[in-house]
């Protein structure tokens, strides 16, 4: 999890220890925050029976601004024009 402002995170990415797709993601989200000067946090879904329900399947989720934005992969030049909205 990264912090650098006092606004609240507008990248969450849900995902389990151990799942190389969320290392993955993980990757591209951290640069792509770190170059826009844009935080993010990680929810693990194991923490939680809905979540695990919800997207057993489809981890790693990511959502911004509240929305689900991708799975499974994160296309750095999707988020980046996401973000800048």
């Amino acid at each position: 999890m990264t912090e650098q402002s006092a606004q609240p995170a507008r990248v969450t990415l849900y995902g389990r220890p151990g799942c190389h797709l969320c290392d993955d993601a993980r990757a591209v989200i951290e640069a792509v925050c770190a170059e826009l000067g844009e935080s993010y946090v990680e929810v693990s879904i194991d923490d939680d029976p809905e979540l695990a329900d919800r997207f057993a399947h489809e981890i790693p989720v990511t959502f911004v601004d509240g929305r689900q934005h991708d799975f499974w992969r994160v296309s750095p030049d999707r988020l980046r024009r996401a973000l800048r909205g």
